[in-house]
Order: structure tokens, then C-alpha cells, then sequence
């Protein structure tokens, strides 16, 4: 299959998917942190490319509850709004699967509630962070691997100028999950 992650930096998810045998690519105004098959740009300008699968990670910072008691400011700034028509643009794509990530916050009111929410310690990973998922001819995430003893390491994140690249990064059992599972469906119809 030909996959797009959309506003990927790290290129955790996108190596996932080449290591199952896909031709996937990453897309982040960031460079990739790993080597590998990356578009350093803007995601809009091959969003319609012909994609088989379409996995969308778009920027959180002003649609995460996390962030809620800035919301009436970048709402008046039009920050939020911008956030928020940058989200919808991958709401309509007609690629056959899309799948959209992101923290609880103000899109499960805004556009319609996630079809999942999943946690890291699901995947192997010893931590908690809801994530929600818009799935579009994807089917829901099965557990891999549930990890009993869990800590919050997003919230024990430093200040730092690279705070908010830490807890935004998807954990690589999410990826690796996301590849094994979504890759059952083989070509999308």
C-alpha cells in the first residue's frame, strides 16, 4: 500500500509501515528525526495525492484539553480556529482508509466524537496518554500488550524548547500496532 503520515516528524509510525513491506512516506515542516522516506513541506500540497491510506497526526496545541485554559485566547486570536481547519482538512479525504490522532480535547465537540480511544500501556508501553481516533474503513486498534504498572510521562515532561515535540512523538508500540493491524487490510476499497 502507498501511505501518507501526515505530520510526522519522528518517523516512528512511517518506519512501522516500511518494515511491514509498504511504500510509506512521512510529511512534517520538520525534517524526520529518523532516515528515511520524508517530505519536509507542507502536508496540503500532496494531501490528495493518490494515497491508499492516509495516518494524520495534526498538531494538538490549540485543540488539546491540555491546553484548555488558553482556549478563550486563541479562540479570539483565531489560533484555535486555525487549528481547527487545519484538523478538518483530513475529515473529507477520499483515500479509502484515514486515520486521524489526537489528545482529548475540543474536536470530539467541534467535528464528532473518536471512534477509539486508546492508551500507550495498551501497546507495551509503560504510560498513560489518551489518545482519540477518527477511523474512516480502518478498524479499531486491538490491544497488544496491556501494561499494568503505568506512569503519566507526558504531564513529567521539563520545560524545555523541545517539550512539546516529547509528548507530542507517537510511542512505538502505537506505531507498531497501527502497522501490523491496519496492514491486514491490504488494499482499501
Amino acid at each position: 500500500m502507498k501511505i501518507l503520515i501526515a505530520c510526522e516528524f519522528s518517523g516512528i509510525v512511517r518506519d512501522a509501515f516500511i518494515s511491514r513491506g509498504h511504500d510509506a512516506i512521512s510529511c512534517d515542516l520538520l525534517p524526520s528525526e529518523r532516515p528515511g522516506p520524508h517530505i519536509q513541506g507542507d502536508v496540503l500540497n500532496i494531501l490528495h495525492d493518490d494515497w491508499d491510506m492516509v495516518i494524520a497526526f495534526p498538531p494538538c496545541t490549540h485543540l488539546a484539553v491540555s491546553g484548555a485554559v488558553w482556549f478563550e485566547q486563541k479562540r479570539k486570536d483565531g489560533r484555535q480556529q486555525q487549528g481547527i481547519d487545519f484538523f478538518m482538512k483530513f475529515t473529507d479525504l477520499k483515500c479509502p482508509g484515514v486515520a486521524i490522532e489526537n489528545p482529548i480535547g475540543i474536536m470530539s465537540t467541534i467535528y464528532r466524537k473518536p471512534d477509539q480511544i486508546i492508551q500507550p500501556y495498551m501497546f507495551g508501553e509503560p504510560y498513560q496518554k489518551k489518545t482519540c481516533l477518527w477511523l474512516k474503513n480502518l478498524p479499531l486498534l486491538q490491544p497488544t500488550d496491556i501494561i499494568e504498572e503505568r506512569e503519566q510521562k507526558c504531564w513529567k515532561e521539563p520545560p524545555s524548547p523541545d517539550r512539546w515535540k516529547n509528548r507530542s512523538r507517537t510511542y512505538s508500540g502505537i506505531g507498531a500496532a497501527m502497522a501490523v493491524q491496519w496492514s491486514l487490510t491490504r488494499r482499501l476499497t
